[in-house]
């Protein structure tokens, strides 16, 4: 069961940071959709690509540390990582599952844009889960 959760969370880590990959080097998919916008469908954020680029890194480095965790890759991680690790990510996924009360998360005030109904039915609930197996395999 660890293992396939393990494989389930690295997986789907390691397609969100080939995505933000791709925008980094002047890929268009999923990235209209993937940024809040006000009620008038601007933009409320303008990420570059050194932002995409270290959102990528992080997901990627996160998919890692399950992997190593789980035995899958033998690297020794410092006791601090590997004992507070997986904590760290799997409440920054909850964080963003929550969300911020305005534009992100379940508790968003300003609805009805592209982005706030891909964020209830999907980039939520991907936190959720991301959030909820992480836990699950460090407990």
């Amino acid at each position: 069961m660890d293992l396939t959760l393990t494989i389930i969370e690295a997986g789907i880590l390691m397609t969100l940071s080939g995505i933000h990959f791709s925008w980094v080097f002047g890929g268009k998919f999923g990235f209209d959709v993937a940024i809040p916008t006000n009620p008038k469908g601007e933009k409320v954020l303008n990420p570059k690509a050194m932002d995409s680029f270290i959102v990528a890194s992080g997901l990627l480095i996160f998919a890692l540390y399950f992997l190593i965790r789980q035995g899958l890759i033998a690297i020794n991680l410092p006791a601090s990582i590997d004992k507070y690790g997986g904590w760290v990510i799997s409440t920054i996924f909850l964080f963003r599952a929550i969300g911020d009360f305005k534009y992100v998360g379940f508790f968003h005030k300003v609805r009805g844009t592209r982005f706030s109904n891909m964020d209830l039915k999907l980039f939520s609930p991907l936190c959720l889960l991301l959030s909820l197996i992480g836990y699950y395999l460090i407990w």
